[in-house]
């Protein structure tokens, strides 16, 4: 699947000029966490969320040192933060720092960028315009009706058991002493593997075989001697 599949349309967004409390309520009223920032032309400049606006003098919960065992911060650190939690302007609070995806893009590589940098979602951007967004929360909810169409489908046992051994065979542990044999779309692990990771592994790539119902594993765990 891609980005264009899952992702939200009709993002709401602001202007760089708009005051943070105006974003806040934006924010508030259409229960979203971030709103993209952009130009007249509708170019993303930036993004605020909620991260960017729990420091606020407003609610007494900016930065201030407490004591002598808060870490010492640089000139240009405290002004940052005056800024962050004083502004009245989105453009001062905003995060510029973008990590932006298409709408092309494989929802594999938009999880590796969210875990990579620590974000919970990504702009998608086509012709420099924002066309939509992809948050964490639209991954779960294809997570949760993964196996929605996989429930009405009938497939041979045959095509299951090659299934998963598609599956699994470029993983190293695909090459040990076990079997599974697939009756009524029911398998049945049993054989030999070399450790209770493996062995979960087995589980998992089984369970997680599309058209699969169900599995029983009777798996044991070789003991391994040492070469000399």
């Amino acid at each position: 699947m891609q980005a264009r599949d899952v992702m939200v349309h009709g993002v709401i967004s602001v202007g760089p000029h708009i005051p943070v409390r105006i974003a806040a309520n934006a924010m508030v009223r259409n229960n979203v966490s971030a709103l993209p920032v952009i130009d007249i032309y509708g170019k993303l400049l930036g993004i605020i969320s909620e991260g960017d606006l729990i420091r606020r003098a407003e609610i007494g919960t900016e930065w201030h040192r407490s004591g002598d065992d808060d870490p010492p911060m640089s000139s240009d650190a405290a002004a940052k933060e005056f800024v962050k939690s004083h502004s009245k302007r989105v453009s001062d609070v905003m995060t510029r720092e973008l990590i932006t995806a298409q709408p092309e893009t494989p929802l594999r590589d938009i999880a590796n960028l969210m875990q990579k940098h620590g974000i919970k979602r990504v702009p998608i951007i086509q012709d420099e315009q924002v066309v939509g967004i992809v948050s964490r929360v639209n991954l779960l909810q294809v997570l949760a009706r993964a196996n929605d169409d996989d429930e009405d489908s009938v497939e041979s046992d045959d095509v299951l058991h090659q299934r998963f051994v598609d599956s699994i065979k470029d993983q190293p542990w695909a090459g040990r002493p076990f079997n599974i044999v697939i009756n009524d779309r029911c398998a049945d692990l049993s054989g030999f593997v070399y450790s209770q990771d493996e062995k979960t592994a087995v589980r998992v790539a089984a369970e997680a075989t599309p058209g699969i119902k169900s599995v029983s594993d009777r798996l044991g765990i070789a003991a391994q001697t040492s070469e000399t």
